[in-house]
């Protein structure tokens, strides 16, 4: 027991190691500001690209500060309609997953820790009025929409792992073919 506690201390300690160095190279690459600059940098990783955009994915989910949209419209733009799709789909559905444990694991206080707490609250209301399902659902079917923020609440609500899943795998496709139909006609 006491080696799974310190193997789990170790591997998220490497893991944040990890994604700050991840952060300051974007950053200072200008991954994060700017799509063309992504979608360029992405094309230049030849056959890893899908790697690292799934990977981008999943932490722009976990970690919130690029705009769903505009990474969703990177994967397009970089690998088309169809692939871009797959790797959308796959890395926020991946993103999700780890969301939602994170909240069931940490509660609000990691929740409050990445978003604003009066949207947050907002959210809240809708678990006290047992209606937080169908604000979900709702929620990863409409583009735009606070999916992520979404993700972290499902973990505190009522929302068990399969539901949730269920969830994302339902709704998430709709909002990506709109993405990916949306800009491939631009």
């Amino acid at each position: 027991m006491k080696n799974s506690k310190l193997l789990i201390k170790i591997v998220t300690i490497i893991i944040t190691i990890f994604l700050v160095c991840f952060i300051v190279y974007a950053v200072r690459l200008g991954l994060l500001e700017d799509k063309e600059i992504l979608v360029s940098y992405m094309k230049s990783l030849g056959f890893i690209a899908p790697l690292f955009f799934l990977f981008l994915q999943a932490f722009q989910v976990v970690f919130p500060v690029i705009p769903g949209g505009a990474s969703c419209l990177a994967g397009v733009l970089a690998f088309g309609p169809l692939e871009g799709f797959i790797y959308n789909y796959l890395g926020l559905s991946i993103g999700s997953v780890i969301s939602y444990s994170l909240s069931k694991k940490y509660g609000l206080n990691i929740i409050y820790k990445l978003f604003d707490k009066s949207l947050v609250d907002k959210y809240l209301n809708y678990i006290r009025n047992n209606t937080f399902k169908k604000i979900f659902f709702l929620g990863i079917l409409i583009p735009g929409a606070p999916d992520d923020l979404l993700c972290y609440i499902a973990g505190i609500s009522n929302i068990n792992i399969k539901e949730f899943i269920l969830y994302i795998l339902v709704g998430k496709p709709l909002t990506l073919i709109f993405y990916s139909v949306f800009y491939a006609i631009l």
